[in-house]
């Protein structure tokens, strides 16, 4: 039964609510085979679809996790996909499953849908320092978009270059996004800049770009947790996923108007 015909039937007493309890708490776990047990009504509860880690599956696990997610629940995502086995998921995903498939620019994660994702009317901004940084942020996009959030996005925008972030603040500004993601390696020095001029929730985003003394994305991260700016919050290394979710939590939960032309709101004092 699904959880509508449940209510049904207790609304209309054909079973009592002691069965109606035991039959949703049945409703919420599907295994698949003995390897994976599968949180069903996270979307209900969170608002998240499910996500499948990868990275460390056998193909064969992956392909089933997802055909029974998406049975149940019509969308699914899987991230860090293996580079060996990313032509194959998705051939399968389209051909034998019959769903839409959204990838990203550089990144081993994608979206499956099998029903169309309904609009939350949130809006989130996306902001990568480097081209090596696109990959992560794409990952970001495409859970924020899985979270039915409209993403703006503006790449190659670094602190090397500090005059190319400010047109891309503005359109952002201007498009009234509930939060803003920021993707940076090196010395992750973009995302304290961001957050000192709005006053936008900013979600910092350490990636591992970087070498030396600071390498595997160590300098971005203490850089980050480190910031001396209000309103920022910061995902582990490289976590384009985590960020991507609370960014869509955030502009889930912000109270949504029309868009238009509005003046771009910058933080003054000193």
């Amino acid at each position: 039964m699904s959880i509508h015909e449940i209510l049904e039937s207790l609304e209309s007493n054909e079973i009592t609510s002691a069965e109606a309890k035991k039959l949703l708490s049945i409703y919420a776990i599907e295994e698949v085979e003995e390897y994976a047990k599968l949180d069903v009504n996270r979307g209900m509860r969170s608002g998240a679809p499910e996500i499948v880690f990868a990275q460390s599956k056998k193909q064969q696990e992956i392909k089933e996790i997802m055909k029974k997610i998406l049975e149940k629940k019509g969308r699914v995502i899987v991230s860090r996909i293996r580079k060996e086995d990313y032509k194959k998921i998705t051939s399968y995903a389209k051909n034998q499953l019959g769903a839409t498939v959204r990838t990203g620019r550089n990144s081993s994660t994608i979206s499956l849908e099998t029903r169309k994702v309904v609009s939350s009317g949130g809006s989130v901004g996306i902001l990568a320092a480097g081209t090596s940084d696109v990959g992560v942020a794409e990952e970001s996009r495409i859970v924020c978009e899985a979270m039915g959030c409209k993403c703006i996005t503006e790449y190659d925008v670094g602190v090397a270059g500090l005059q190319r972030v400010f047109p891309a603040l503005k359109k952002m500004i201007k498009r009234d996004v509930g939060c803003i993601v920021v993707v940076a390696g090196m010395e992750g020095a973009l995302a304290t800049l961001v957050s000192s001029l709005v006053d936008i929730p900013v979600i910092g985003v350490p990636t591992s770009v970087g070498y030396g003394y600071g390498q595997k994305g160590v300098a971005a991260l203490a850089s980050m947790l480190q910031s001396c700016s209000l309103g920022m919050a910061v995902v582990n290394i490289d976590n384009g996923v985590a960020a991507g979710g609370m960014a869509a939590s955030i502009a889930n939960r912000t109270p949504h108007e029309p868009h238009a032309e509005k003046t771009p709101r910058v933080r003054t004092g000193t």
